[in-house]
């Protein structure tokens, strides 16, 4: 996503962050296989690992979740927060050329997996961007 709101010089409209739902990978880079993939399509990959928070659903107009799982421990996290006016979307909604209903995980499969899983962000952040350009996300 912030690729592509770099490439439509939108950084100016947008807050963009990641986080996961566990606390496994807290403080380190991506994946060093996502990270040549994203690079063999010119996305520089940024950041560091973190964990979601309550308050998050307070501070961002839209979460996304890529997995079932992750869906329903979003949930979870949502009802800590005292006033949530985030929305939580299962991502894969928002794809319109591909069919799957979540993201899967590429760790234990090889390269053709974070393709992928790139193939559907790609298709679900352009498809969300155009839709808040025309003013028709929930």
């Amino acid at each position: 996503m912030r690729h592509l709101i770099e490439q439509e010089e939108l950084t100016d409209e947008f807050e963009i962050d990641s986080a996961g739902t566990a606390s496994w990978h807290i403080g380190k880079r991506p994946d060093s296989r996502m990270t040549a993939a994203a690079q063999n399509r010119g996305i520089n990959m940024k950041g560091r690992a973190q964990q979601v928070s309550p308050d998050d659903f307070a501070h961002f107009d839209w979460i996304f979740a890529m997995d079932d799982s992750n869906y329903e421990d979003l949930l979870d996290v949502r009802n800590r927060c005292p006033n949530p006016t985030a929305q939580l979307i299962r991502f894969c909604q928002l794809c319109e050329v591909h069919e799957e209903q979540e993201v899967p995980d590429p760790y234990y499969g090889g390269p053709e997996g974070f393709e992928k899983v790139l193939d559907l962000l790609e298709d679900g952040c352009a498809a969300f961007l155009q839709r808040w350009k025309e003013n028709a996300l929930p």
